[in-house]
């Protein structure tokens, strides 16, 4: 068996919800942080050793059921406390709970309250919403009402009535609701991140206008000091692309996963309130498109800081070739120059030699005469002529050998 085959085969039974009756309160914190922030926390929370490769695990806090569970960058607890008999109203976070929690509020990023209750004796009114939003969910097995205004402690307040659910069906269904909460404040802190890029960005828009302008206008002597700008310009680029990619990323895997949980409510309108998944979608989608704009404005500015450093360095090319070009003529130039002086030589040269070599023949003739010799000057020259011809035949024929080498 493969050794990770168990390990594997139980992320089908991984964070389990939690299984109660109504009438009760639960409550619902996220934290933000990473594993050293999550144990921490953990240590405070659990009366009972934890395992701390855990992603979840489910405990007893002052006798109530207690759910933790780790994620990527977050940790939630959810708390379940009976309510008294009667009509459960709003309370505050139990005191062993928040006494534990304190030291970490700070990265307390989502806080929900959920009344459980049946529909027998509801009075709407009594929960003090203003203008609040109500579906009809599961089919109409239970009812869910919000405003989505923070309360005093900073926790969201739902109420949910059970009409035909039962316990199991039940704890899916509040599941379903904290976790879209818990999800939507997560996508929700990628617009922070966006608004800060997109003050940037204007920035960055126009230095890049300003470098296309010099890179339209400028000559070749102020290419080296504009290609520093733009290499200056697309490095910051890269920085902040660097910086908010996993912001980004997950805001888009965030929002997919509060848009799947609306849809697994199945919501129908309840009287003539606008219904919870409405009012979320028409408030968070806009949030979602924000930033994918700016992440895809991002983009976009990288490609045209690549355009331009691309052009810039294409026309550098062209005026090297130019140049290139240029010289290659002048090469051309000086080198026939040099080829008409080397042929000019090469006659002098001739001439030189002839001139020579007649004064040696003529030297021999009149060495001979002396001699005693009686030869008459138009034999002499007509003998002395082939072999003046020869010699200067065979200088020719070494000279082109040489050439030609």
């Amino acid at each position: 068996m493969h050794p990770q085959r168990q390990h594997l085969h139980n992320e089908l039974h991984a964070r389990p919800s939690l299984y109660f009756d109504e009438p009760a309160h639960v409550f619902h914190l996220a934290f933000l942080g990473g594993d050293p922030q999550c144990n921490a926390l953990l240590q405070r929370c659990c009366p009972e050793p934890f395992d701390p490769q855990a992603a979840q695990g489910i405990t007893r806090l002052d006798g109530h059921p207690l759910k933790w569970e780790r994620h990527a960058e977050f940790l939630t607890l959810t708390l379940v406390v009976a309510a008294p008999d009667g009509e459960p109203s709003w309370t505050s976070l139990p005191a062993v709970l928040a006494e534990k929690i304190e030291p970490h509020r700070a990265q307390l990023i989502n806080s929900v309250q959920i009344v459980v209750r049946g529909e027998a004796g509801l009075d709407l009114a009594g929960y003090g919403f203003k203008d609040p939003c109500g579906s009809s969910v599961g089919g109409g097995d239970a009812a869910v009402w919000s405003d989505f205004r923070l309360a005093e402690d900073g926790s969201n307040r739902l109420l949910f009535i059970n009409r035909r659910l039962n316990a199991y069906r039940q704890g899916r269904m509040i599941r379903r609701l904290l976790e879209i909460e818990t999800y939507r404040m997560m996508a929700s802190l990628s617009l922070t991140t966006a608004k800060t890029l997109s003050a940037q960005l204007d920035a960055f828009d126009r230095t890049l206008v300003s470098l296309s302008e010099r890179n339209a206008e400028a000559n070749s002597g102020e290419a080296r000091a504009l290609l520093a700008a733009i290499s200056s310009l697309s490095a910051q680029v890269v920085s902040s692309t660097a910086k908010t990619r996993h912001r980004f990323s997950a805001i888009q895997a965030y929002a997919q996963l509060v848009f799947e949980r609306l849809g697994e409510l199945r919501e129908s309108h309840l009287g003539d309130c606008q219904r919870l998944g409405v009012f979320i979608e028409r408030r968070f989608k806009p949030t979602v498109r924000y930033c994918a704009a700016t992440e895809q404005r991002l983009e976009h500015l990288a490609k045209s800081v690549a355009n331009l450093g691309d052009l810039l360095q294409a026309r550098v090319q062209v005026e090297m070739e130019e140049q290139n070009s240029e010289i290659l003529k002048s090469l051309n130039a000086r080198a026939d120059t040099q080829i008409k002086i080397q042929r000019a030589v090469e006659g002098l040269s001739i001439i030189a030699i002839s001139y020579y070599l007649l004064s040696l023949l003529k030297l021999v003739y009149s060495g001979v005469h002396l001699l005693g010799v009686d030869i008459e000057p138009r034999q002499a020259l007509l003998g002395m002529a082939p072999l003046a011809v020869a010699i200067l035949a065979l200088i020719l024929v070494r000279i082109r050998k040489a050439k030609a080498h």
